[in-house]
């Protein structure tokens, strides 16, 4: 694809990609208020424990097979049909290992109401086979715009229905419902906008071309899926649930808005990489690119989440939930190195190079675990767990960047200059901002107040420093605005 056509593709993608994360984080945000109003901390605790499987076995599902089709330069709709019978026949295989082991895991945790439902909200394995080609195809053609549509309109059906059974008393059900119909509607919505529907045939020479690229990815994703679930497993295990419901929440807020404007950028990223793949310097400019301008905006955000956190937990969540206010502060650290993480592992994606990328699992993994295992079972502090994802986190920035100084000759220290702008000017703003919080306010007018003096500080420095990214991004919703009048 030339230069300039690349460029106009990948900005028309970002843009609905945004649009994309931004509505869903909206609808998730107002859903997730209402639920933790009307909910417990032990439920939302139970739910995390669920999850851990349901998490992991979409890894399996879906990771590995399906980035292999937005890899592959030639695939077909023969290579849909083919993953899609493999991705189906996992799933439904994982469904009916979870269904038998569904008591010994409630009696594990002391749960006995968590039996029938986790093998309900197992059956969005089943789904998400379908869903993951679907979600291939739309990343291939970066047509992000019918997944805007999907993930939107799916995030209001299941929301309006796991609240109105929340209201009819029907708690952990809840939140089963909401998850299930969620992953539901998304599937039905771009089965409307995706010509393809899965006919029976399977090849099995590209099975196994697919499955040779895809499997290190798979295996990638369990370590990676694995590691996360391995917190909850053992807080819920050697703490109580609604412990476990405390740093659940705590993590998920700042990971919803990490998610939300890294998660527009970085899977535009591995499709344009993909296209250019063969150009190493091309690649490394929308790596540099992708990385700067995704830092530029996630760290302000974090910082000022972070600055704000126990006004906003109070009047969003409510005073029942402020126990989950360091936890919150201590994820916005994690998840404000999330762009220097997604960036280098995109584009060893999109470079093919799976085997990398599994080496790499495979470190942080042995370093994850040996912190964890330390933080849990000597220190014995919930606070001291999550403080250790943050020492996992700034390890792990240099294992990632790691392998592109030599598949794209971006080296680490080039990455560490090319964030520390957004750092330093994101730090810089908090001290203008966190005076705010000393005024006695109360707590709408002081995030009101903390957020026009962060953003005030942070724009008007990157102006006085002429920081690039500021300006790049002034000129990219110039070509958006031009291009969509056009």
């Amino acid at each position: 694809m030339p230069a300039k056509d690349l460029k106009s593709t990948t900005l028309s993608s970002l843009f609905w990609k945004l649009f994309e994360q931004g509505g869903t984080a909206v609808v998730t945000l107002v859903v997730q208020v209402v639920m933790a109003r009307l909910l417990s901390p032990v439920e939302f605790g139970v739910l995390a424990i669920m999850l851990v499987f349901v998490n992991v076995g979409n890894v399996i599902v879906q990771s590995g097979l399906n980035t292999a089709i937005i890899q592959v330069p030639d695939a077909s709709e023969a290579d849909f049909d083919t993953v899609f019978w493999m991705s189906l026949a996992i799933s439904v295989v994982l469904y009916v290992a979870v269904f038998c082991l569904a008591p010994a895991v409630s009696s594990f945790y002391g749960m006995p109401q968590a039996v029938t439902p986790l093998r309900v909200l197992v059956l969005v394995l089943v789904v998400n086979a379908y869903n993951s080609i679907q979600e291939a195809i739309v990343a291939r053609r970066l047509e992000f715009q019918k997944t805007f549509r999907a993930t939107v309109t799916a995030g209001v059906v299941s929301g309006s229905a796991g609240v109105v059974a929340a209201l009819l008393g029907g708690g952990i059900w809840a939140l089963v419902v909401q998850q299930l119909l969620q992953q539901a509607c998304k599937c039905l919505v771009l089965a409307l906008q995706i010509p393809w529907k899965p006919r029976l045939r399977f090849e099995r020479d590209r099975a196994l071309l697919l499955f040779r690229f895809g499997w290190k990815l798979l295996a990638s994703g369990i370590l990676e899926q694995g590691y996360q679930s391995l917190s909850d497993l053992l807080i819920g295990k050697v703490f109580s649930s609604s412990e476990l419901g405390y740093v659940s929440q705590g993590k998920k807020y700042p990971f919803a808005l990490g998610a939300m404007l890294d998660g527009a950028i970085q899977p535009v990223m591995l499709s344009a990489v993909a296209h250019v793949q063969d150009d190493a310097a091309r690649v490394k400019r929308l790596a540099r690119r992708a990385l700067k301008t995704s830092t530029y905006l996630i760290v302000p955000a974090m910082t000022l989440f972070a600055v704000a956190a126990t006004p906003v937990v109070r009047i969003v969540l409510g005073e029942a939930w402020l126990p989950s206010v360091p936890f919150v502060q201590l994820y916005c650290v994690v998840y404000a190195m999330l762009p220097i993480h997604t960036t280098n592992l995109q584009v060893l994606n999109g470079m093919g190079r799976s085997d990398l990328f599994l080496r790499l699992e495979v470190v942080k993994k042995v370093v994850g675990i040996a912190i964890l295992s330390f933080t849990t079972f000597v220190l014995r502090d919930l606070h001291a767990i999550v403080s250790g994802y943050i020492v996992v986190a700034l390890l792990c920035t240099f294992i990632n960047a790691s392998p592109n100084k030599r598949v794209i000759g971006y080296a680490y220290l080039e990455q560490v200059r090319d964030i520390c702008p957004a750092f330093l000017l994101a730090l810089a703003a908090a001290l203008v901002a966190w005076p705010v919080s000393l005024l006695g306010l109360g707590d709408l007018p002081t995030i009101l107040l903390q957020g026009v003096a962060m953003l005030v500080a942070y724009v008007g420095l990157s102006a006085l420093f002429r920081v690039e990214e500021f300006f790049y991004l002034l000129d990219t919703l110039r070509e958006l605005r031009m291009g969509r009048a056009g």
